[in-house]
C-alpha cells in the first residue's frame, strides 16, 4: 500500500467543488428562466427542458462516466469533464435561440457525466487507506451537494436581478479553468486499463431514461391516459430493458449486472435513488411555496434555504460521521430517512396564509438533518461494496440512482401537486394545497426508503471496512 498523498486534503477541496458545481448547475437557472423564455422565444411547455436537458444527460451518461474513469484513468476524465462543462457553459450562455440553448445545457450535463464518477473514484484512491478518514472525505463531499444546490437558487437570484442569465453560465468558466491547472499537481496517477467501451449500451440507457423522464414530464399536461404518454412509457420500458439485454452479454458491458449481488450495493444504490426522489421534490417545492405563496423574491427565497444548507453541511461534516461509528452506516441510514419523511410530513402543514417562521424553518431544518444523516452512509456503503478496479463503475451507479431518482421524483411529484391545485397561479389556497400533496407525497417515498434500507442493507459497527482496497487502485 503507498503511502498516502500529502496534498489529499487540497484535492479534496477540488473533489468537493466538483460536487457543488454539477449539482448547482441544476438549480441556478430556476430563476433565471423567466428571463432565458423572453430573450430566446421558449414556449411554456418546452421550457422546462432548459432544466431537464442537462439532468436527462448528466444522469444517462454516468455510468459511461464511471466506465471511461476505470478504462482511462479518473483523473484524465475529471480533467475532461472539466473542459466538456466549460465548453457547454459558453454555449449555453451565448445561444441566440432555442436549440442552441439545449445543446449548451446538454453538453454541460456531458461534462457534468465525467466529472462526477471519476471525483467519487478519486475521493476513494485518496482517502481508502484509512476508513475514518474515509468517513471525513465523504461528509465534506456530500455536504457540498447541498450547498451547490442551495447557492444555485441563492446565486441564480442575485445574477439574474443584477447581472443578466448568461452569467449563470458563465460562472462556471472561471472555475473550470482553476480546476484544470489544479488537476495535474493535486490528482493521483496510474496506468490505464485495458477493456472496451460500450456506447451502444450508454447511448440505449441514455434515451430510456430521457424518454421516462420526458413521459413523466409531459404527463400532467396532456394526461397520463393520453396515448402519447403510454406510447413515450412503452418506449423507455424497451429501451432500458433492451440496455439490459445488451449489457447480460456483452463481454465488457457498460454496467457488469452481477456487480449488483455485492452485498449492500444494490441496496445502498436504491437507498440513494429513493432520497433523491424525496429531497429533490421537497426542495423544489418549498421554494415555490417561498414565492409563490410568501411572495419571496428571487433573493430572500434563496436566502431562507441558507439555514437548511447549514445544518446539512454541519450534519455531514460532524454528526454523519459520529452517528455512523457508534451506530454504524444501515442504523444512521435508516434514522436519516425517517426524520426527512418526518420534516416533510410537517411541511405539509403550510396555509396559505403562513409564515416561514412557523410554516417553513423547524420542519425544513428536520428534513435536512435528516438529509444529512441518510446522504453519507448510504453513498459510502454503495462506493466501498465494490471491487477496487470498478470504483468509477460504483460511482457512476450511485451517482445515477441519486439523479434519476431526483428526475423521476420532481416529475411524479409535480404531476401529483398539478392534480391538486398548484397549476391555479395566483390562486393561494389551491397552490399551497397542490405544494401540500407533493410534501406528502415526497415524505411518502422517504419513508419506503426507510422500510427498504431497514431491510435490506446488511448492519456494520462502523463505515464499511470495503473501503480500504481502494487505496490500492490508481488512476489517472
Amino acid at each position: 500500500m503507498s503511502a498516502p498523498s500529502p496534498r489529499r486534503w487540497a484535492a479534496l477541496a477540488l473533489i468537493a467543488t466538483a460536487q457543488f458545481i454539477v449539482i448547482m448547475d441544476t438549480s441556478i437557472i430556476g430563476v433565471a428562466l423567466p428571463r432565458i423564455q423572453e430573450d430566446l422565444g421558449f414556449s411554456q411547455e418546452s421550457l422546462s427542458w432548459v432544466f431537464n436537458a442537462y439532468v436527462v444527460a448528466f444522469g444517462g451518461l454516468l455510468l459511461l462516466g464511471g466506465r471511461l474513469s476505470d478504462l482511462f484513468g479518473a483523473r484524465r476524465l475529471f480533467g475532461a469533464g472539466w473542459l466538456i462543462l466549460l465548453a457547454g457553459s459558453l454555449v449555453a450562455g451565448i445561444a441566440p435561440e432555442v436549440w442552441v440553448e439545449l445543446t449548451g445545457r446538454a453538453v454541460q450535463g456531458i461534462g457534468a457525466a465525467l466529472i462526477a464518477p471519476s471525483a467519487l473514484t478519486l475521493l476513494m484512491m485518496l482517502f481508502g487507506h484509512d476508513p475514518k478518514e474515509l468517513t471525513k472525505a465523504l461528509a465534506l463531499y456530500g455536504a457540498a451537494a447541498p450547498a451547490g444546490g442551495t447557492a444555485g437558487v441563492f446565486l441564480g437570484g442575485v445574477i439574474t436581478e443584477y447581472l443578466s442569465w448568461p452569467w449563470v453560465f458563465y460562472i462556471n468558466i472561471p472555475i473550470a479553468l482553476v480546476a484544470l491547472l489544479a488537476t495535474g499537481p493535486l490528482m493521483p496517477t496510474a496506468q490505464s486499463q485495458r477493456g472496451s467501451v460500450d456506447l451502444i449500451g450508454a447511448l440505449t440507457v441514455t434515451a430510456g431514461l430521457g424518454t421516462a423522464v420526458y413521459a413523466i414530464v409531459r404527463a400532467p399536461e396532456i394526461g397520463w391516459a393520453s396515448a402519447q404518454t403510454w406510447l413515450a412509457l412503452t418506449a423507455a420500458v424497451i429501451l432500458l430493458a433492451t440496455f439490459v439485454a445488451i449489457q447480460a452479454r456483452r463481454r465488457e458491458p457498460l454496467m457488469r449486472l452481477s456487480i449488483f449481488r455485492t452485498p449492500n450495493l444494490a441496496a445502498a444504490n436504491l437507498t440513494q435513488l429513493l432520497l433523491g426522489g424525496a429531497w429533490i421534490p421537497m426542495w423544489f417545492f418549498l421554494n415555490l411555496y417561498l414565492q409563490q405563496v410568501l411572495g419571496y423574491s428571487a433573493f430572500p427565497s434563496g436566502a431562507a434555504l441558507l439555514p437548511m444548507t447549514v445544518l446539512i453541511m454541519i450534519g455531514m461534516i460532524v454528526l454523519a460521521p459520529r452517528a455512523i461509528n457508534r451506530f454504524g452506516p444501515k442504523t444512521t441510514t435508516v434514522t436519516g430517512l425517517a426524520l426527512l419523511a418526518a420534516g416533510m410530513a410537517w411541511l405539509a402543514l403550510i396555509s396559505p396564509n403562513g409564515s416561514f417562521a412557523t410554516d417553513v424553518l423547524p420542519a425544513s431544518l428536520v428534513a435536512a438533518l435528516g438529509m444529512s444523516l441518510a446522504f453519507i452512509p448510504s453513498l459510502g456503503t454503495a462506493i466501498s461494496s465494490a471491487r477496487p478496479e470498478e470504483g468509477g463503475l460504483a460511482s457512476g451507479i450511485v451517482n445515477t440512482s441519486y439523479q434519476v431518482g431526483s428526475a423521476l421524483g420532481l416529475a411524479a411529484m409535480t404531476a401529483v401537486a398539478a392534480a391538486n391545485g398548484a397549476a391555479q397561479l395566483g390562486n393561494l389556497p389551491a397552490l399551497t394545497s397542490g405544494f401540500s400533496a407533493a410534501f406528502i407525497g415526497a415524505a411518502g417515498i422517504a419513508l419506503v426508503g426507510a422500510l427498504l434500507a431497514a431491510g435490506t442493507l446488511r448492519s456494520y459497527t462502523s463505515a464499511p471496512a470495503a473501503a480500504e482496497p481502494a487505496a490500492t487502485h490508481r488512476g489517472n
